[in-house]
């Protein structure tokens, strides 16, 4: 389900030759963009421009490597998912903010039609024309809405239970992302506290060293004397 709606949102903001880029995309690796523009048989440039228009929509991120041989940049791509599916729930809910303005209108005002032309006119605008067609002189006829009322209702159910999906995909993806950060952090935390033991047994050597060397110097006369004038010319 999550496929189809990443494959919608890239399809929505860079068009059809985008479709088959969700596959590639759709891992938790980079992807080279040379191996991109070869797996959906379109030229380097013409991959270049899908992406950056889905980096520009937030849909796609990308990290970038140097060749050290030949000293150019190369780019590595990967699919954003839940900003993907946060990109298509705003789509959805343009939709049905479009549909809903269109039913209010065919409910509340009349529309006049040349059946001849098929144009359509609000009773407004007919009026103005004297309900008369402009193009061939025919009478306009008032329209029935009751087809496009029951066909936009329809299509507007059909939205509305598409962004339940959608809602519901970008709660899972919500759920990973939060459950890949506390593993992540609890990983860090790990790593931190391995660090702090090695440290401090690393201290703990170093202390047990220093305290055989005083233990040796103490035992030995000669270096006792030695410490002895040490501190003497110290004090002068």
């Amino acid at each position: 389900m999550t496929d189809i709606f990443l494959k919608e949102a890239i399809v929505y903001v860079a068009g059809k030759p985008a479709e088959n880029i969700t596959e590639i995309l759709s891992t938790k690796k980079y992807i080279n963009e040379f191996l991109i523009a070869k797996k959906i048989n379109l030229t380097i440039n013409q991959t270049r421009n899908i992406l950056y228009k889905l980096s520009d929509s937030g849909l796609v991120s990308s990290i970038r490597k140097k060749d050290k041989k030949k000293g150019w940049y190369t780019y590595f791509w990967k699919i954003e998912i839940l900003k993907s599916l946060e990109f298509l729930n705003k789509v959805l809910l343009r939709q049905i903010e479009q549909i809903n303005n269109q039913i209010n209108s065919r409910e509340l005002k009349q529309f006049y039609i040349c059946e001849r032309c098929n144009i359509e006119l609000t009773e407004e605008r007919a009026l103005l024309h004297e309900f008369i067609c402009t193009e061939c002189g025919e009478v306009f006829k008032m329209k029935d809405n009751s087809k496009l009322l029951k066909e936009l209702r329809k299509n507007l159910e059909k939205i509305k239970k598409k962004l339940s999906f959608v809602d519901q995909e970008i709660e899972k993806e919500k759920q990973k992302t939060e459950k890949q950060k506390f593993v992540d952090n609890k990983r860090l935390d790990k790593q931190a506290s391995v660090k702090r033991k090695n440290a401090a047994d690393v201290r703990k050597e170093e202390k047990k060293k220093m305290n055989k060397i005083a233990k040796k110097i103490v035992k030995n006369p000669q270096k006792k004397k030695i410490i002895k004038k040490t501190k003497v010319k110290k004090g002068m």
